[in-house]
């Protein structure tokens, strides 16, 4: 299904606006946390993106296999020399991180029920191969909100 150019064109423009990073606020369990999780109020009204760092503090490599929310349907993309792509599952590592960030991994909301507002929040539930699902209240920021802090990303 190919939506039209302009709409995945000024998301794309929301989502380098959007920067990358996390904000104080962790939620979790069996060894995952996660936290400055966020969606920069979307310009569209059936589309959005969301932002977080999952952390795996277990000795134990897991994945994200999906993720759900009352909001609409939610996908998890990687960015690969420019172009999204929507993958299945994506690692986190044993004694590391998950970063999703502007430019890079990030979830894709598609067909929200209604448009997210700043000042709000959306709900997620993150679903791992070995771990328990987390859940996680995303709150709406600014189309053009910086985080304060730049994730470690391991390199």
């Amino acid at each position: 299904m190919r939506r039209p150019a302009l709409t995945v064109a000024v998301l794309t423009g929301a989502l380098v606006l959007a920067g990358c990073g996390t904000d104080s606020g962790s939620e979790g369990g069996d060894g995952i946390t996660v936290s400055g999780a966020y969606m920069p109020q979307p310009v569209s009204d059936d589309m959005a993106a969301g932002f977080l760092t999952i952390v795996n503090d277990s000795g134990t490599k897991d994945e994200l296999t999906s993720v759900t929310s009352d909001a609409g349907e939610v996908t998890v993309h990687e960015t690969v020399g420019g172009a999204m792509e929507e993958v299945a599952r994506l690692s986190v590592p044993a004694h590391g991180q998950l970063v999703f960030k502007s430019g890079g991994n990030h979830l894709m909301f598609d067909k929200l029920k209604r448009k997210p507002e700043q000042g709000q929040t959306v709900s997620v539930e993150l679903h791992f191969a070995q771990s328990d699902p987390v859940a996680v209240k995303m709150p709406v920021k600014s189309a053009t909100y910086v985080p304060k802090t730049i994730p470690k990303t391991g390199h």
